[in-house]
């Protein structure tokens, strides 16, 4: 979980996570398909975007990580985020590498997301919602900022129907290593 590492790892296309089986060492993963957002395909329903037109959410970026972080491991019954490898992100975020983004109401944090920038991919890497449509409100942020950030693509990793509803959809991996090893040469650690 050193930088270093996670870095190589997400410049080759690959992402930590635990057997889904079972709670064991860290595999690394590389999906066919690969399931990914592209921003500017992103899909807000009327009724979505009405609700957050009233929410009063706040949205900061990379004011909490270690917050959201952990945050995403413990909004789940099982999680794969544990001191390591919170550890290893916190350096990653540290070094400009990885990111979060905050949705907050009345200053209380109830929801987000956090990942990783390489090139002109950001991959996500977990999110979590403790108020209605408070991690849609991040990801509708990440897409809104994604031009501005010089982002082509999010890597959501894997399908779940929550991320299809949003406009994510799956491609070959070869056509996702050929996008992110297009944009490699774009710095990774740089933001906003």
């Amino acid at each position: 979980m050193s930088p270093g590492f996670l870095l190589s790892a997400y410049e080759q296309g690959l992402f930590p996570w635990y057997s889904p089986e079972e709670r064991g060492p860290i595999l690394w993963w590389s999906p066919d398909p690969r399931f990914v957002l592209v921003p500017e395909e992103l899909h807000v329903g009327k009724r979505l975007r009405r609700y957050l037109n009233t929410a009063h959410f706040e949205i900061t970026w990379d004011q909490r990580f270690e917050e959201v972080m952990t945050l995403c491991g413990t909004s789940r019954e099982f999680t794969w985020i544990d001191e390591p490898m919170l550890e290893g992100y916190k350096k990653l975020h540290e070094l400009g590498y990885a990111h979060s983004c905050e949705v907050s109401l009345d200053g209380i944090l109830v929801g987000g997301l956090y990942g990783v920038r390489t090139g002109r991919i950001f991959s996500g890497e977990s999110m979590f919602s403790r108020a209605t449509n408070s991690s849609k409100a991040a990801l509708i942020d990440l897409c809104s900022q994604a031009r501005n950030l010089g982002l082509d693509l999010i890597d959501c990793q894997m399908e779940t129907p929550y991320l299809r509803s949003m406009g994510a959809k799956p491609i070959p991996r070869r056509e996702f290593l050929a996008i992110l090893n297009h944009g490699l040469e774009i710095p990774s650690n740089t933001w906003f």
